[in-house]
């Protein structure tokens, strides 16, 4: 599904992703485990093209690096920012369609459906503005935008992060869900905590380097 190889990344002139391979396997969950600082985030918006990379992320053999960041989404990427980047002022609804403004996403709304029905307590949240709901209802309406987009594989950036025991027992099993109906995931966590139950597996980074092993401290 996802192979990604040798991909370098930087911040103005400084490196941060330093020759990252991975691969995601078709409906596989996978972690990306590192500490805040590790270059998690940089990752996901490198395969996004939020910042410039090199290297190849193919996705059933098509380069996201090669494409624009409009045609990544089109191409089935769901992404999930640690600070979740919604709308304000738009609706839940809304801010959930936002992906199929810009691309189009087939069959959107029956996708939306199935979205509501496996996150019922989003559907029932739609009609209000995303400023209204607390962080970790924002959070599962950034999961939801993220669904709508993500026909093929999903990036979750820290989705725990934050969140109080209970919303992130639901969230763990709306992902939970999501591995019987065959979603590709890459979650990246500060550590396993809310994820070691759900993944096939797990990578680990360190000063933008991955490993398939942790490293010792």
């Amino acid at each position: 599904m996802l192979s990604v190889t040798n991909l370098n990344a930087s911040i103005g002139p400084i490196p941060i992703i330093r020759g990252a391979t991975l691969s995601v396997n078709d409906g596989e969950m996978c972690g990306l485990i590192g500490r805040n600082g590790a270059g998690k985030t940089t990752l996901f918006r490198a395969l996004m093209g939020a910042v410039p990379a090199t290297g190849k992320a193919e996705l059933e053999h098509v380069d996201l690096l090669a494409l624009p960041p409009h045609r990544r989404i089109a191409h089935g990427v769901g992404y999930m920012p640690e600070d979740r980047r919604l709308v304000p002022e738009f609706t839940v609804e809304e801010n959930i369609r936002l992906p199929t403004w810009s691309v189009a996403v087939d069959r959107a709304e029956d996708r939306l459906k199935w979205i509501f029905s496996i996150m019922p307590e989003v559907e029932r949240f739609r009609v209000r503005r995303a400023l209204e709901l607390s962080g970790g209802q924002q959070k599962m309406v950034a999961l939801a935008r993220a669904l709508m987009a993500g026909t093929r594989i999903l990036f979750l950036d820290e989705p725990f992060e934050g969140l109080a025991p209970a919303l992130a027992r639901r969230l763990g099993e709306v992902l939970a869900n999501l591995k019987s109906e065959g979603v590709s995931v890459l979650i990246a966590e500060s550590n396993e905590v809310h994820v070691l139950d759900l993944l096939a597996r797990a990578y680990f980074i360190e000063r933008g380097t991955v490993s398939d092993k942790r490293k010792s401290a």
